[in-house]
């Protein structure tokens, strides 16, 4: 699955052509909003139940992904999503909708394999699982973080510097993946249906991929 894992920076590649715009594409995206998502998607918000409450129901971690990548795919589940925020942040609805599926299924898996979601380890590696391998194996050897998800999880002690590291490059991530679906709509957007299709197919194929590597990262442990 690490493979898979390797191609979850496709479309962040285009979008990271588009750093001067940042704040125009999400201009109150930051570490902030991703620790409200992380604790929105672990205890749940909306039409969204807990995390461990879907994992439990999924049973699987196949089902677990299945289902967040047909959530992701469908744009007004994402959009009604994302609303949930609109009192409190002012970020384009497809963004924290999408964020937030992600952020629930790698805590569902994680959930499912024996891991407490509510412990703040548990918590840096969920974040960890959303940059992919790529981006992990770069900030291990530029020495930003100590280890990949599944050390973070299991480390001896909880490191809030981690938690920061963390939260940041998730947000970079994000903003990167958004512009670089935006950058490829914005190429077919004269083409009848097809630019829904390509916004449904990255958000799809960007949530398998985290999916695929936070399931062999995060390998199951026994539960206490």
């Amino acid at each position: 699955m690490g493979d898979v894992g390797k191609g979850s920076s496709i479309t962040a590649a285009a979008g990271r052509a588009l750093v001067p715009r940042l704040p125009a594409l999400a201009p109150d995206l930051n570490a902030s909003f991703v620790g409200e998502a992380l604790h929105r998607a672990v205890h749940g918000v909306g039409p969204l139940a807990p995390a461990a409450v879907a994992a439990e129901k999924a049973g699987t971690t196949r089902r677990i992904i299945d289902d967040h990548v047909r959530l992701a795919g469908a744009q007004g589940m994402l959009t009604s999503v994302g609303g949930v925020f609109t009192a409190i942040v002012t970020i384009p609805a497809n963004v924290t909708g999408l964020a937030l599926l992600q952020i629930r299924m790698v805590a569902a898996i994680a959930h499912l394999h024996g891991y407490d979601v509510e412990d703040p380890r548990t918590q840096n590696a969920v974040l960890a699982c959303l940059l992919g391998e790529d981006k992990v194996d770069a900030l291990v050897l530029a020495r930003r973080i100590p280890a990949t998800p599944m050390a973070l999880a299991t480390a001896p002690v909880h490191d809030p510097g981690i938690a920061r590291v963390l939260s940041a490059e998730v947000t970079s991530e994000l903003v990167a993946r958004v512009g670089g679906k935006r950058a490829a709509l914005a190429a077919v957007r004269k083409v009848p249906l097809v630019g829904g299709v390509v916004g449904m197919g990255a958000d799809g194929l960007a949530t398998y991929q985290v999916g695929a590597y936070a399931a062999g990262e995060l390998r199951p442990r026994n539960r206490r």
